[in-house]
């Protein structure tokens, strides 16, 4: 089995989308996005965006910015609706030699032969946040030095 787990993604865009990914080939990768994907970050909905224009602008600075970066996927599964569920996350070595991670669950619709569409919950992995009973506490009290809302 392949390190990156990309062959757990079937056939497809999808599949193809990721392996492009992870030869930072973008004249590759941009062609499996529909002209009108849609991005839909529920948790940040500031971030989300409509346009293969931008998943263009989005991974050139990731591949500039990010010169190792890698996407591994954890699992996957398909619906007969043409969504497929992937648990995946990345890792890139900054200019300035810190590590960024990130880790969490996209379902993209496939069309015909493009990805139409994403929810996005892609996370900063984040290891110095406390452990489940901070983060309860912060839940029902509010951040230390405000609410997060």
């Amino acid at each position: 089995m392949d390190a990156s787990g990309i062959e757990r993604v079937p056939e497809g865009p999808v599949r193809r989308m990721l392996a492009a990914a992870n030869r930072h080939d973008l004249e590759a990768m941009v062609p499996e996005f529909a002209e009108d994907y849609r991005n839909t970050t529920p948790v940040h909905p500031a971030r989300s965006f409509t346009g293969s224009a931008q998943v263009r602008k989005n991974w050139t600075a990731l591949f500039a910015g990010l010169p190792d970066l890698t996407l591994t996927v954890h699992d996957v599964a398909t619906g007969p609706d043409g969504k497929v569920w992937m648990e995946w996350s990345n890792r890139g070595t900054r200019p300035d030699g810190s590590v960024q991670r990130a880790a969490g669950v996209s379902i993209l619709t496939v069309r015909g032969d493009k990805i139409a569409a994403a929810q996005f919950y892609l996370e900063p992995v984040d290891q110095d946040s406390g452990d489940v009973n901070v983060a309860i506490s912060e839940a029902v009290h509010g951040a230390v030095g405000g609410d997060r809302s």
